[in-house]
């Protein structure tokens, strides 16, 4: 039976003119592996990136749920840095 649970990858960000400001960006999707979760986020990523520089509409979730919305011209992700796991519901959490 082919995964259906949500992975996500979580990776520093930060702002190149003002490195002081820094971030997440958080991508989620389904995937059979961290390794698997890493490379579509940047897939999802780049392929959003350059529909943004060309002036298009970012093409939004794909099959496996993967997407990239929120870009923010300015800030880079710290791709070496990013961690991949099964995704964590910050909603589901009581405070």
């Amino acid at each position: 039976m082919p995964n259906t649970e949500m992975d996500e990858v979580d990776i520093p960000i930060h702002d190149t003119a003002n490195p002081a400001l820094r971030g997440w960006h958080v991508f989620t999707g389904v995937a059979d592996s961290p390794t698997t979760a890493l490379r579509r986020a940047h897939e999802v990523y780049d392929t959003a990136l350059a529909a943004h520089t060309a002036g298009r509409a970012s093409p939004g979730k794909q099959p496996d749920r993967w997407g990239a919305a929120g870009l923010r011209p300015g800030w880079e992700l710290e791709w070496p840095a990013a961690t991949a796991g099964r995704w964590n519901n910050r909603d589901d959490f009581a405070l």
